[in-house]
């Protein structure tokens, strides 16, 4: 299950020193109905760059849940994975697609285009991804990563999954910021997959 996440955000005070001005559980956590292992924490966003930094930010992860960033924008999330279901290895494209229907961005499903993995998709951002706990195998076209503890992840942009094979939680901080394909590295997308 979710553990709730301290999350201490600080700003100013009317003499513009800084002060905490919340330090209590990120507000933002969604637990999957199917599998209360996994579940997400968005601690953060932001909506435009440079950031607008304010004396006191508002709440801004209150709405329905979204896997991205809006336009020039940023999320600060924290996954839990827990090890990867029969479930999940017998999904079919239709049924990546609701999943990722489900998180606001189906356009990212790339399963049944040429992805090797149920879960695998294409997001236009650059994702920091800090391995917290656990393991981890980051699923590319032609290759596979196992991640530990201590990594770290720099997602161009690319076609991947996450499928933990271990038989414990993995836990991530994921970063993810707002980008733009170069036309040229775009316009091979479709040729990549289809002879994949």
């Amino acid at each position: 299950m979710a553990k709730p996440i301290r999350r201490v955000v600080t700003g100013h005070d009317q003499r513009g020193r800084a002060v905490v001005i919340s330090d209590s559980p990120a507000p933002s956590a969604r637990v999957n109905k199917l599998d209360p292992d996994w579940f997400s924490v968005d601690i953060w966003r932001t909506h435009e760059m440079p950031a607008n930094i304010a004396a006191k930010a508002g709440e801004p992860t209150e709405g329905p849940r979204r896997q991205l960033p809006t336009s020039n924008g940023t999320v600060l999330r924290i996954n839990s994975f827990p090890p990867e279901s029969e479930a999940v290895r017998k999904m079919t494209p239709a049924d990546a697609q609701r999943a990722f229907e489900a998180l606001g961005s189906s356009k990212a499903a790339t399963y049944g285009k040429g992805g090797r993995h149920p879960m695998m998709h294409r997001t236009e951002t650059v994702d920091y991804a800090l391995i917290l706990s656990g393991e981890i195998t980051m699923v590319l076209d032609d290759e596979e990563v196992l991640l530990k503890a201590g990594d770290v992840v720099v997602q161009c942009g690319t076609n991947h999954a996450w499928s933990n094979r271990s038989n414990a939680p993995c836990v991530i901080a994921f970063i993810l910021i707002d980008g733009t394909f170069d036309p040229q590295l775009e316009a091979k997308f479709e040729t990549a997959l289809a002879s994949g």
